[in-house]
């Protein structure tokens, strides 16, 4: 291995962009200022998860009244679907076209 570097000097053996001898990445200016920003944007983002809106005490169960209201909605919704209540009597009515035994 090292007799090939020696052979081939500055060339890259193998696959140039991965492995334990990978060409080398130059960082440019651009590539600086993307990494900068980047890093102001999640440290405001840090910023603003670590101030919470509501207490813990005030999160607790502070949408309750939604919740029971949106839970009778679609129970209600559910309820309104389902089809209305049927004896046996209606279901086998058509069987009753003639009555023989009477």
């Amino acid at each position: 291995m090292f007799l090939t570097i020696v052979l081939l000097r500055n060339k890259i053996p193998g696959r140039q962009w991965i492995g334990k001898h990978r060409r080398p990445r130059f960082v440019s200016s651009q590539m600086k200022s993307n990494m900068i920003r980047r890093l102001e944007i999640e440290a405001e983002n840090e910023y603003w998860l670590s101030q919470p809106y509501m207490t813990e005490e005030q999160d607790y169960r502070h949408n309750e009244e939604r919740r029971h209201a949106t839970r009778q909605a679609l129970l209600a919704e559910k309820i309104s679907k389902f089809p209305e209540h049927k004896y046996a009597t209606e279901h086998l009515d058509h069987l009753n076209v003639t009555k023989k035994w009477t």
